[in-house]
């Protein structure tokens, strides 16, 4: 029976599959998407709600909890200061899965995994965006 066992194995040890999703959740945040296989994309979403979770707890325990799984403090620090705007009115469902279809060498089927959530603005214009001429007087 698989009463209460949750999680995919992937074909994998637990330290590598462990290592695998450290991986893929800095790379997640950092990058805002990525693409991987189906299987890797529905587990990466239960790292990436818990994460979301934390940070907008916000507090020391929360991050330093955070730190102990993502592997880079830059991406920590960011998404501790942009989770709690971004993903405020939001109760969960942080991730959105979007199935891209079958990979060119093995035919595994491939989603791609990205944030939801009101983007931050950055300094970056957007694709179509054009400057404001200020009025002279």
């Amino acid at each position: 029976m698989r009463h209460r066992k949750s999680g995919f194995k992937l074909n994998r040890t637990a330290s590598h599959r462990k290592a695998l999703f450290r991986n893929m959740i800095t790379s997640l945040f950092k990058y805002g998407k990525i693409k991987t296989t189906d299987a890797k994309a529905k587990e990466l979403r239960r790292w990436a709600d818990h994460m979301i979770t934390l940070a907008k707890q916000g507090d020391l325990h929360a991050r330093r909890q955070a730190l102990s799984v993502m592997r880079e403090k830059a991406v920590v620090y960011q998404l501790f200061s942009e989770a709690p705007e971004r993903f405020a009115d939001q109760a969960g469902g942080y991730t959105r899965i979007i199935k891209l279809g079958p990979r060119r060498g093995d035919a595994a089927s491939l989603s791609m995994i990205e944030l939801t959530g009101v983007p931050m603005e950055s300094g970056k214009k957007q694709k179509g965006e054009k400057k404001k001429k200020k009025a002279t007087a």
